[in-house]
């Protein structure tokens, strides 16, 4: 059977991704003993300390704190982190030339501090490989979901690139996946992460490609009007 005459597979019912993501949800606690291990960069040491403060509250395990974007790389790669935070404002290697480092040699994820949020840093921090921002002044509120949010965004890039060797095609296969998890939010409101997982567990239980899922969401599930 070619890959054309496979079937593709059809959207969920409402009623699967709970049970998908309760499944998931268990099999994660019953193996999640080890805390996500965090380094923070932040060149304000009253900063930088209030963050570990506050990360370490939440039951991450914060592995290193830096001050500028060079030791940040520094122990980022001697570390090998979860997750990196980082100020943009630093001396020496600012927090986005050190998170695009890391992004190439594949280190961590990374999720911004800045006190700025206008289009052109947003866009330079895309282009560098952060994963999420943060806006300061910050809570809990702020920095836990973008820790989520960046760890999901890493995986499913590994996933990518695991999938996909060309870079042009990567690229073309990222924004129909992207897409194609809108749709799922939108129709099944489902989460960036849990709309991921069901095009990767369809693509492998089919023995499809990711972009031949994404594309088969996209035609069965149109945008509403």
């Amino acid at each position: 059977m070619t890959t054309s005459e496979r079937p593709v597979p059809r959207p969920p019912k409402a009623t699967e991704p709970e049970t998908a993501s309760t499944e998931t949800e268990q099999t994660s606690e019953s193996a999640e003993p080890a805390a996500v291990r965090v380094l923070v960069a932040e060149d304000e040491a009253l900063i930088r300390l209030d963050l570990a403060e506050m990360l370490g509250e939440a039951g991450y395990d914060v592995v290193g704190q830096a001050a500028d974007g060079e030791q940040a790389v520094t122990m980022a790669r001697e570390l090998t982190p979860d997750l990196v935070i980082m100020d943009v404002k630093m001396p020496g290697m600012d927090g986005i030339s050190a998170a695009e480092v890391l992004g190439k040699e594949g280190v961590a994820p990374v999720v911004m501090l800045t006190a700025f949020s206008d289009r052109a840093l947003v866009e330079r921090a895309r282009d560098a490989g952060v994963m999420a921002y943060v806006v300061k002044p910050f809570t809990a509120n702020d920095v836990l979901p973008a820790i989520d949010i960046a760890r999901s965004r890493w995986q499913e890039r590994q996933a990518l690139e695991s999938e996909v060797a060309d870079l042009a095609e990567r690229f073309e296969t990222r924004k129909r996946l992207d897409r194609a998890k809108g749709l799922l939010q939108q129709q099944l409101k489902l989460s960036e992460a849990e709309s991921f997982r069901w095009i990767q567990k369809a693509a492998m239980d089919r023995r499809l490609s990711m972009r031949e899922v994404a594309d088969a969401v996209i035609s069965g599930m149109p945008a509403k009007k």
